[in-house]
């Protein structure tokens, strides 16, 4: 693709975020035509906005029967129809989506409930069966109500029906539009640093994303696709890959789990997708598994949650012609904070901030370059909620929200993630990037997975210990990559343990929490 085919960015405009989540897709449809297919399910099912719209109506006026106003409730669904569905059907009547993890375990799911005091659950059965989570269910029923999509269907009122027939046509008479700075969505953090925290978002926080997203990256309604396998309870999978599609008129590919690269590789390739949503992690499985065209009509691979190793960049571009464009997001920023751009792509890089968002960085001591970045904007998180204290919201102060990153800016405004503040060791008195550890051995090993540690250490205050799914990794090699790469030594491993696998949390993270636990019971060993 050349750069006269790259569609042009849209202006920035502030006037379209000052409105509520669902009164904006209601707009999309009258923009782009009610008849318009725009979400492709997992089972191939083309779904148009009259669909969902008629849907959210149906769904939304059944769910509001058995909650109130402004109520958080839990949405337990995987990434798909269902899932936007009943997102839009609780934000019709002024409910609060709240999506759920269903991959972190009984104990952070009901943490996270705690904080935001949610009571009910809305869900599928045959979710619920297929994913063998009967067990997590059994669980959570001790704690909420779980509602199922299914019998809620089956027990459509009258009511329930008008409203999906009246709401389409004249939705004034049927719901009262949200303030836009009113919550319109809580998701979790992960929890690997102790418990999950709730993230409100406001109508607002998202529309605002979503808009600095177009104006950031050219779209094409006419002929974009874009394929979304990230799961929805993460912030990345919700706006990026299902509510801008929407808002934007893209029609949206979703598969139900990013953890399937064969079937991922196929669906891309027999919808001619233009646009994929992935992580470091998940795109280089994609690319190692597909085969000659597989995935060459994608023109645009945006991939965030963690750094893109060069080898899986050139992995790409070697072997599908595709560009990686690589951002950086917080939850806390609903999610995008910046990212890289097709005529302005700086590998390395994050790219430059989205528009109408203020930075500033804090030094950090024993790191000479850049600082602690703390960040404000019209997509900045209303607040937190904790378990320790359910349902007080915990204002960002000044609007400042502090990332917990080290970052460097250079002159033409390209950030450079340098590492998380708690992922540097402090070793004799100087601080060691965790992250610069993992990709030397990623440099060596590249098709493996690699976590680095600070342990305890009695003499130089803490160690670096390297978990690694490469039987071959050690120590030795790692070093003499280092000298020759001009790395210091210090950022060498103290010891490598070989793991049969390296902990991922759903979301495609490393999951740092097990790692370390693991890493403690290998050194005890």
């Amino acid at each position: 693709m050349t750069s006269t085919d790259i569609p042009a960015p849209l202006p920035y405009r502030a006037s379209r975020t000052r409105t509520d989540l669902f009164a904006a897709l209601l707009r999309a449809a009258k923009e782009f035509g009610r008849n318009k297919a725009i979400v492709v399910d997992g089972d191939e099912r083309q779904i148009t906005y009259k669909e969902i719209i008629r849907g959210a109506f149906g769904l939304g006026s059944a769910l509001a029967s058995k909650t109130k106003a402004g109520e958080a409730v839990g949405v337990m669904l995987p990434t798909g129809a269902g899932a936007v569905i009943g997102f839009y059907a609780l934000s019709a009547y002024n409910r609060v989506p709240a999506m759920l993890n269903f991959t972190a375990g009984s104990r952070n799911l009901k943490a996270a409930m705690r904080a935001a005091k949610i009571n009910k659950i809305v869900t599928a059965r045959k979710f619920v069966e297929l994913g063998s989570l009967e067990g997590l269910i059994g669980e959570l029923e001790s704690v909420a109500e779980i509602i199922y999509l299914e019998d809620v269907r089956e027990k459509l009122s009258l009511r329930d029906k008008l409203a999906a027939i009246v709401g389409p046509i004249a939705p004034g008479l049927i719901r009262r539009p949200a303030r836009y700075k009113s919550p319109g969505v809580i998701l979790f953090t992960s929890g690997t640093e102790g418990e999950p925290k709730g993230v409100v978002l406001s109508h607002e926080n998202v529309m605002a994303n979503v808009e600095q997203v177009r104006a950031h990256i050219g779209l094409n309604a006419d002929t974009d696709r874009l394929f979304n396998p990230l799961p929805t309870f993460h912030c990345f999978g919700l706006t990026v890959g299902a509510i801008l599609p929407l808002i934007a008129g893209i029609p949206v590919m979703f598969h139900p789990s990013p953890l399937q690269p064969r079937e991922i590789v196929k669906r891309i390739r027999a919808a001619s997708s233009t646009i994929l949503l992935a992580t470091d992690t998940f795109i280089s499985q994609y690319a190692r598994i597909g085969g000659e065209g597989d995935m060459s009509s994608i023109r645009l691979a945006v991939c965030g949650a963690e750094r893109v190793k060069d080898e899986t960049r050139a992995l790409v571009r070697r072997k599908f012609e595709i560009e990686i464009l690589e951002g950086y997001g917080a939850t806390e920023a609903s999610p995008v904070v910046a990212a890289n751009q097709w005529e302005r792509n700086k590998p390395g890089t994050v790219g430059i901030l989205m528009a109408d968002m203020d930075f500033r960085l804090l030094p950090v001591d024993g790191i000479p370059e850049g600082g602690r970045l703390h960040i404000r904007g019209p997509n900045i998180m209303l607040g937190y909620l904790r378990p320790s204290a359910p349902g007080l919201l915990e204002r960002p102060e000044g609007g400042w929200h502090d990332t917990g990153d080290i970052v460097a800016i250079d002159e033409e405004g390209f950030i450079r993630i340098m590492g998380r503040v708690k992922r540097f060791a402090k070793i004799g008195g100087e601080m060691v990037s965790l992250a610069v550890v993992e990709n030397c051995a990623s440099a060596i090993w590249p098709d493996n997975l690699h976590a680095a540690v600070a342990m305890p250490d009695p003499r130089k205050g803490e160690q670096i210990i390297l978990l690694s799914d490469s039987p071959d990794c050690n120590r030795d090699e790692i070093l003499a990559w280092a000298q020759s790469h001009g790395v210091p030594e210090i950022s060498v491993p103290r010891r490598v343990y070989h793991v049969s696998e390296i902990p991922v949390l759903g979301t495609g993270k490393i999951d740092y929490g097990a790692v370390k636990t693991c890493a403690e019971d290998l050194v005890e060993a």
